[in-house]
């Protein structure tokens, strides 16, 4: 991004919670004021230890919540019931490593909680002695056993999947889940764990998009499975630090991804597709190098719409219920930035091009968004005594 930067003085990001950059002056998307009437009535439901990423049970009310720290907590919206979950991983819990996402399968939905399955992700140190300082992003694959009152279990648990390979880093794991909408196979987005040039070599799994079977293992047809190893795991590449991915309502995949100072950015994931980084991105080097903007012959996948200033984005949801319909399909950014950008961010996605519709200000920075199965919105705000805010329409 060839644009000066002063921002970057003005508004730094907290580095051990946030993979963002400092905000940047550009042009690559016009950032409409923050909305002066808020839409929300908001509830607090829960405060939390550094909350990382929540999930509603399919069928049920109940909320669980990733802390950074290893731990993971559920609220019952209905009742009120709160609890915790044991057996989770060993974590690392250094820089933005730690718990991370928590996903379950949309097939089992049930009115309880009883038996399902339940995925987690989260940051591991390396198990051969190569080093306490190298650590990835994990995937495993469990059963949540909850009885019908008290704490709740996670049995089982099982590493269904690793990054490869394990890097002396402590940030841009990304491991976040989607499902696909056929319920047949699970998209995982692994980010290049700060190292740049992982992301456009097939030979790993870094700084990529995943397609894999519900175990783990790669899905049959994936794009580059000729190439055998991790290769066939890959679905798309040349990604950076991805902290959503999410199908929208027609079934098409999007991730949304933090650029280094300046250009994060949404993308229409599509399998094979190459989308540049290290070698393009609309935003800066932190040393203040330039990283060549995205141009239209360069031959890379370009994203849908791009931010400078950044708006740090924590996850993203499409909407698809009916208490605001006019968001129907609509982007709904957890907003992790400085200012008008530290809320929910709309953006609506026509053909290959995004557009921000508006800014919803929020008095803290926002890690995680979901919607609950009455069409209302929940967030948790980030950082230590995050809270956990339901959302419903004003007035």
């Amino acid at each position: 991004m060839r644009k000066p930067i002063l921002a970057a003085i003005l508004f730094p990001c907290a580095v051990s919670f946030a993979s963002c950059s400092a905000a940047q002056s550009g042009d690559s998307a016009a950032a409409p004021a923050a909305s002066t009437a808020q839409p929300f009535k908001i509830a607090e439901k829960g405060t939390f230890a550094a909350p990382w990423a929540l999930a509603i049970a399919p069928g049920t009310q109940t909320v669980f919540v990733t802390e950074k720290a290893g731990t993971m907590k559920f609220v019952d919206l209905a009742s009120g019931r709160t609890g915790s979950v044991s057996g989770m991983p060993q974590v690392v819990n250094a820089g933005q490593g730690g718990l991370g996402d928590v996903a379950f399968l949309p097939s089992e939905s049930a009115a309880t909680l009883a038996r399902r399955t339940i995925y987690i992700s989260w940051a591991e140190a390396a198990a051969d002695g190569s080093g306490a300082n190298l650590a990835g992003a994990a995937l495993g694959r469990g059963t949540l056993v909850c009885p019908a009152s008290g704490d709740c279990a996670v049995e089982g648990l099982t590493v269904i999947w690793r990054q490869t390979p394990k890097v002396a880093s402590r940030g841009h794991y990304s491991h976040k889940i989607a499902f696909s909408p056929d319920g047949r196979y699970l998209f995982l987005s692994s980010g290049e764990r700060q190292q740049g040039a992982p992301a456009q070599d097939l030979g790993n799994n870094l700084g990529k998009v995943l397609r894999l079977n519900l175990d783990g293992t790669p899905a049959a047809g994936n794009p580059f499975a000729e190439r055998g190893g991790v290769s066939r795991e890959i679905w798309s590449y040349g990604l950076r630090n991805l902290l959503g991915l999410q199908f929208d309502l027609t079934g098409q995949l999007f991730d949304i991804e933090h650029g280094p100072r300046g250009g994060d950015e949404i993308n229409h994931i599509v399998p094979g597709a190459n989308y540049g980084w290290p070698v393009r991105s609309n935003g800066n080097d932190y040393s203040g190098a330039d990283i060549p903007d995205h141009t239209a012959d360069d031959g890379f996948t370009k994203p849908l719409i791009s931010w400078n200033p950044v708006i740090a984005p924590g996850d993203f949801i499409f909407y698809s219920g009916k208490l605001w319909p006019q968001w129907r399909n609509q982007a709904l950014i957890a907003g992790m930035g400085a200012q008008n950008a530290m809320g929910i961010i709309r953006v609506s996605i026509a053909g290959e091009k995004g557009t921000e519709e508006a800014r919803h200000r929020f008095d803290k920075r926002l890690r995680d968004i979901a919607e609950a199965p009455d069409g209302s919105l929940l967030v948790i705000e980030d950082g230590a005594g995050g809270r956990l805010l339901h959302l419903t329409p004003a007035g």
